[in-house]
């Protein structure tokens, strides 16, 4: 078995936006199967650099290698959204995207939002597989991608 290294896992600054951008489009690119795709608009991260309860979470080794954007949402019902996970090509399947995961719902946890939702291409079964290995479950079927959900429980 193949040992999983861990990554450094932090909150993103500002500095690291042109990395995230990058990895963003080469995520676009990998499950749309197409160079023709369109990246984050200027200000479109702003608000993830401001403090509030938004933020990426980036992986590091020498360089960012992958993100994860996780949106608070205070709705009927309080939940976090996973919007973005990209980590770049030569670093997937080492368990950087759990790691990324793993990050934002202990995040959830200490905020006190009781679940984490996200989308995922139905096409997409690599994807499909991670989120249910970490106990994410088909919650509505919203034409080309599935939502999913997990319940967090507090510590």
């Amino acid at each position: 078995m193949r040992r999983k290294v861990k990554y450094k896992i932090r909150k993103a600054v500002l500095s690291d936006e042109s990395r995230i951008r990058e990895l963003y489009l080469e995520m676009l690119k990998t499950v749309y199967h197409s160079e023709n795709v369109q990246g984050y608009q200027d200000g479109d991260l702003d608000r993830f650099f401001v403090g509030n309860e938004e933020r990426i979470y980036v992986a590091e080794d020498s360089e960012v290698v992958g993100f994860l954007s996780v949106e608070a949402h205070h709705e009927q019902n309080d939940y976090i959204y996973l919007d973005d996970l990209s980590v770049t090509e030569a670093y997937r399947n080492k368990g950087i995207g759990t790691q990324l995961i793993t990050a934002a719902e202990s995040y959830t946890r200490q905020i006190g939002i009781p679940a984490v939702l996200l989308h995922v291409e139905k096409t997409n079964g690599s994807a499909m597989s991670l989120y249910e290995k970490l106990g994410y479950s088909v919650y509505r079927d919203d034409g080309q991608r599935f939502l999913m959900k997990k319940d967090i429980l507090p510590e």
